[in-house]
């Protein structure tokens, strides 16, 4: 079976519009609540300790403003690494938000890549006219599979030594990864780290490392899978070390994945606000907190829990891709 299809199988579900309250000091109780833990909430900071801004505010004006909170290291020429989604996704970041945002970054360009089932973006043309479709047309998108591949190491991944990416990441001295924070039909939930493993590997040759066991296609079992994605993150922060930052976008979040399209199930969760750090651990760790603490979660939590998606999180610590403690700090 496609992908695509099983990415069309989710129900609709009503959507409930209820605020959220939640404070940084009461969000230790969601670390209390989630089954694994990868990065503890703690309220006291040291020096081993990971910063994790966040506001419940959703706009262009906050995401610079945390933006600028992290941004020390960033600089050169910069790839912003955004999930684009297929034709009229209802769930894709605002393109006037992240428009405003690109502008405030000097020499950025959006990067994707091409996917690995047969969907509107499996092609490079066919990438192209979905990204106009979507309006993502206000700025330079380089599909970086398009000219080739390249092999990152993994300086140690739990599978693999290597992957494969689309071959322009090393043009780019930094990257930005800016992610709609969702439900996912594989991962559980699609935070930083998924957005940057599968949405900088290739679509042929990395895409088939990270979803195929011996062969088969979409073989991988569910903590194969999330493992292989760490490695795959892995090899990205390896590469950029200091220079990469991380933004959750915790907006309409289906428990499917903006490459559902129009088939993606109707949020049944509220919108929380938006995380930002320099730690990838930390920045998914503090998202999927956020859901457990927050009313009317029960459709992402159970998407999180029955592919076991937690596992991203210890995943990531084993491979020391973050740190074993965040601080959770609110922003105004």
């Amino acid at each position: 079976m496609k992908k695509i299809n099983l990415l069309k199988a989710a129900a609709t579900a009503l959507c409930f519009f209820i605020l959220l309250g939640c404070s940084a000091g009461d969000t230790k109780k969601a670390a209390a609540k989630a089954p694994v833990i990868g990065s503890q909430l703690v309220e006291t900071a040291d020096a081993d300790t990971a910063k994790v801004y966040f506001s419940k505010k959703i706009d262009a004006e906050t995401l610079i403003k945390l933006y600028k909170m992290i941004n020390a290291n960033i600089d050169g020429k910069v790839a912003i690494k955004l999930h684009t989604g297929e034709k009229n996704g209802p769930n894709i970041l605002p393109r006037d938000m992240v428009k405003a945002f690109q502008a405030q970054v000097p020499n950025s360009k959006i990067v994707e890549t091409n996917t690995y089932y047969a969907g509107d973006r499996y092609t490079t043309a066919q990438h192209r006219e979905t990204l106009k479709v979507n309006g993502w047309d206000f700025c330079e998108v380089d599909i970086m599979d398009e000219h080739g591949t390249v092999m990152l190491p993994t300086n140690g991944g739990l599978h693999f030594k290597e992957i494969s990416m689309g071959k322009s990441i090393v043009d780019y001295d930094s990257m930005i990864v800016l992610t709609h924070f969702k439900g996912h039909t594989m991962g559980g939930f699609g935070g930083s780290m998924k957005n940057i493993a599968i949405g900088c590997a290739d679509g042929r040759i990395g895409k088939k490392q990270l979803h195929e066991k011996n062969g088969n296609m979409w073989g991988a079992t569910q903590d194969l899978f999330m493992e292989n994605m760490a490695d795959s993150a892995k090899a990205i922060t390896n590469h950029f070390r200091e220079k990469i930052v991380y933004l959750n976008v915790m907006r309409r979040m289906s428990v499917d994945c903006d490459c559902a399209g129009t088939s993606a199930a109707e949020p049944t969760i509220p919108d929380i606000g938006i995380v930002a750090s320099t730690d990838l651990l930390a920045a998914d760790q503090a998202s999927v907190d956020l859901v457990y603490k927050t009313l009317n979660n029960k459709d992402l939590v159970q998407r999180m829990e029955s592919r076991h998606g937690l596992r991203q999180l210890t995943a990531m610590r084993e491979l020391k891709i973050g740190k074993e403690k965040y601080q959770l700090i609110e922003v105004e």
